[in-house]
């Protein structure tokens, strides 16, 4: 049987949020099966349980943010793209402040630390959704055009190679005159050199240059595996997209779930019928 899988024991991690520049401490938890991925705002005179899934995202400006009421948590991609690439299916996270570090700006700190934590096989199927249907979002027309679509597929085409080599270290980025902006308006302030590769309009700023030769198109990468992660299951399909990104990966996801034809859930009880790589405690895609 192909498992669900949840942490051997309890990690912590503390920084600050990319855009409020607030403290913030995290505690990743193992959890039982069929729990998902749940945070939990432990700052709150009532702590409160915000569960992991598409209709609970609530903002896509510059982050993937979900909430439960007024409780809110932001820029939970980075953390979600560690737990696709590690296959984690059941994890609870008690979180101080309402934005998820942004420690060094890419998962590698994430991947790090749920992998010492130790990643564990639960009794209990690992759940997939399997897309029978192509199902695709656009937006605009000509040089503003936009779609992302998912299509059937065995197995999860959207990177290739191991995640945590060749994806989960590539950071976010920007220009000095966005971060400028973006203060301005009270975004960012947890930004820098040291969590983001920051440009001005010819040159990388960073002392140590890029992790890869491609390190923005693998951010993206990064995040587009954490905000299908959304979704609360592991996804069977190949994904695709042009200038997609937080709110059209959302709107796709809202999509596929409108349409019950276009999907199912399934899971694998031989392991040699799941897709290639996902047998694997660390699946390399």
């Amino acid at each position: 049987m192909l498992a669900q899988r949840t942490l051997k024991s309890l990690t912590k991690a503390v920084g600050v949020g990319l855009h409020s520049g607030q403290r913030v401490e995290l505690t990743l938890r193992p959890a039982a099966p069929d729990t998902g991925i749940v945070f939990r705002r432990v700052d709150l005179p009532q702590p409160v349980d915000i569960p992991v899934n598409a209709t609970a995202v609530s903002d896509t400006r510059l982050a993937s943010t979900i909430s439960n009421g007024g409780a809110k948590v932001h820029t939970i991609e980075h953390l979600m793209s560690a737990c696709a690439g590690l296959g984690l299916d059941n994890l609870l996270i008690d979180i101080t402040a309402e934005e998820v570090p942004i420690l060094d700006g890419s998962s590698a700190s994430f991947v790090y630390l749920l992998q010492s934590a130790g990643i564990v096989a639960q009794n209990a199927p690992k759940r997939f959704i399997r897309v029978t249907q192509p199902v695709e979002v656009r937006e605009g027309e000509g040089r503003s055009l936009k779609w992302a679509r998912l299509e059937p597929y065995h197995g999860y085409k959207l990177a290739s190679g191991n995640y945590a080599r060749e994806i989960a270290r590539a950071r976010t980025f920007g220009f000095t005159k966005d971060v400028e902006m973006m203060r301005s308006h009270g975004l960012a302030l947890g930004g820098g050199l040291d969590n983001a590769i920051v440009m001005d309009d010819v040159k990388v700023l960073n002392a140590d240059g890029l992790r890869y030769g491609d390190e923005f198109a693998k951010h993206k990468i990064l995040d587009a595996m954490g905000d299908l992660h959304i979704v609360g299951k592991p996804l069977l399909a190949a994904y695709s997209a042009f200038r997609s990104g937080h709110a059209m990966n959302n709107q796709l996801l809202r999509a596929l779930l409108a349409r019950p034809e276009a999907y199912e859930v399934v899971s694998f009880e031989n392991d040699r019928e799941a897709p290639r790589g996902f047998a694997q405690l660390t699946p390399a895609w």
